[in-house]
């Protein structure tokens, strides 16, 4: 019943009409017995904003509700099935450090165990930073680490392979000490973002990409006929990209792209996605 979703592009303005196209594959049906909660985090005019509901009793989750008033180009939201931490504020995903947002579905395997020896793996400014409880935040916190570790977590702008790298080394630290706990591997999906790009990594149930480009998708979003007033220039270099994983009954939608399991998938504006393996 959790859901992580993640976009970027290049027009603000498009980015909430993106997902009410494929809001049927996003949505979130409320399951009997379970409470879920959501949040979004987004960039707007140079500010990280968040928004987020720790409890919502609706029977159905739709993500167009939670990004119809959203004008960005970079943002994360999830739905949260909780597993670890009480439906609080604080336990809701995204995460936020500086300008870096973090989002993420599944369980550290052996958390219960292993809790103590991820805190001491922290840096004693990074420990103070968390205020919750959740095993999520703590995988987060160990991203930060691993980029204060490369000089990196004061810089204004950290290049995405250096970004890449430290999540590969915090999803192998986290599997390395689950083995330790004679746990199975992190099956965790994570997408963690700055302003300039979105990493996503699939370790859990299906996570797939859906790109908008070109006249054919933009004549899509612009139902209303509003393409006859751009510019060719205007719409030929307009892009956008939609990720998404913990699909219902994992059916990955029509038209999206599969991401590999044990992938971590580098989405910026104007690129080509960069496919690389977790280990």
């Amino acid at each position: 019943m959790a859901r992580l979703v993640g976009f970027i592009g290049n027009r603000p303005d498009l980015g909430a009409r993106v997902i009410e196209l494929e809001g049927r594959a996003l949505d979130v049906r409320r399951r009997s017995g379970v409470t879920p909660g959501w949040g979004v985090g987004f960039y707007q005019g140079g500010e990280i904003l968040l928004k987020r509901r720790p409890l919502d009793d609706r029977a159905e989750i739709k993500m167009t509700d939670l990004t119809r008033d959203i004008r960005a180009d970079v943002a994360l939201a999830q739905v949260r099935l909780a597993t670890v931490g009480p439906l609080r504020t604080e336990n809701t995903h995204p995460f936020r450090y500086r300008t870096w947002l973090f989002a993420n579905t599944g369980t550290v395997e052996a958390f219960t165990t292993l809790r103590g020896r991820l805190a001491e793996s922290l840096p004693q400014f990074l420990m103070r930073d968390v205020r919750g409880e959740t095993d999520s935040e703590l995988v987060f916190h160990l991203f930060l680490s691993f980029l204060h570790d490369a000089g990196q977590l004061d810089r204004p702008q950290v290049d995405a392979p250096t970004a890449a790298a430290a999540l590969r080394s915090t999803i192998a630290l986290v599997d390395r000490l689950c083995a330790e706990e004679g746990a199975a591997a992190t099956a965790l999906n994570v997408m963690v973002s700055s302003p300039e790009y979105v990493l996503a990594l699939n370790g859990g149930p299906p996570m797939a990409y859906r790109i908008f480009q070109g006249q054919r998708d933009l004549e899509r979003l612009f139902g209303d006929g509003g393409l006859g007033r751009m510019r060719i220039p205007d719409y030929a270099s307009s892009r956008l990209t939609l990720i998404a994983s913990d699909f219902e009954d994992d059916r990955i939608p029509e038209g999206w792209t599969p991401v590999r399991e044990r992938a971590i998938v580098t989405f910026t504006r104007a690129n080509e996605p960069l496919i690389e393996n977790v280990s």
